[in-house]
């Protein structure tokens, strides 16, 4: 009797089923781009960021009778995102992608290498007459500016993980740049960023000082937030205005779900090595 295993088809059609899961996020995203306001040189921002779901009556991590990495319905669970990791948290991570780096440069890694750079910026928040916040981000050495835009959320997707210590928030949003506003701050946050780039994403490990100009006597709030980013919002336009297209190369087609699956990817990967207790 033959015990060995042979080769099998990865299914009865000979192709393997699509993965519902990376699907919704990709429809969510592709909506959320081709529903935009319109604004001359913005931005689109795809983001997922590491964090807990929290129960706004109860204030307790999310609990669902699930046992697998589920997608909420937007707006249909009343929870908040909190995103602040503790110190250790933030170590880890440290610890876990520079060791990365340093593996990714070998000739023998599956992968190409990633890229480290280590900035430090300051953003001042200024609200306008019509309620809007505009943000003045500036080299915290040099003073030089380096942006200021009004940043338009599109849409969030909570992911609920129940098998890990930390779930996680897919965010699309609008940067849209403005001319300096007048007056004074209503808030400032210094960030120090360590920026790992990696293909078309990159991982933001970053430790903010948050000060509230209203209290200025009160000591700053310090937050530790981990994120993965699509880097080049012209190819995320780009790939998103062919999806689907039957005048255009298969692989032009595809590009965008082929590049929402590795976003997808290194979010999971992140989530999984979320050491446990996400705030000691």
């Amino acid at each position: 009797m033959n015990t060995n295993l042979p080769p099998l088809s990865l299914s009865i059609l000979g192709v393997e089923p699509l993965d519902e899961f990376i699907r919704e996020i990709a429809d969510f995203v592709h909506h959320m781009i081709v529903t935009r306001p319109v604004h001359p040189d913005a931005k689109v921002e795809v983001e997922a960021k590491l964090g807990i779901l929290r129960d706004r009556t109860s204030g307790q991590r999310l609990m669902l009778p699930v046992l697998v990495e589920t997608i909420l319905i937007p707006n249909e669970v009343d929870v908040r995102f909190e995103s602040n990791m503790s110190l250790n948290q933030h170590k880890h991570f440290n610890n876990m992608l520079n060791d990365l780096k340093l593996i990714s440069s070998q000739p023998s890694h599956p992968t190409s290498p990633l890229e480290y750079t280590h900035v430090k910026v300051v953003d001042s928040f200024y609200s306008t007459e019509d309620r809007e916040k505009v943000r003045v981000t500036r080299e915290e050495k040099s003073n030089t500016v380096l942006e200021i835009t009004r940043k338009i959320r599109l849409g969030d997707l909570n992911i609920y993980s129940p098998k890990r210590a930390a779930d996680w928030r897919v965010s699309v949003s609008l940067e849209v740049p403005v001319s300096h506003p007048i007056g004074t701050p209503t808030h400032v946050r210094r960030k120090d960023r360590i920026c790992y780039s990696h293909e078309e994403f990159n991982i933001d490990l970053t430790q903010v000082h948050s000060n509230n100009n209203a209290t200025p006597n009160a000591q700053p709030e310090i937050l530790h937030e981990l994120e993965v980013e699509i880097a080049r919002s012209g190819l995320l336009l780009s790939t998103a205005a062919k999806r689907g297209d039957p005048n255009v190369p298969e692989i032009d087609r595809n590009a965008f779900d082929e590049l929402i699956r590795s976003f997808v990817n290194n979010a999971r990967i992140l989530v999984k090595n979320a050491n446990d207790g996400w705030h000691t």
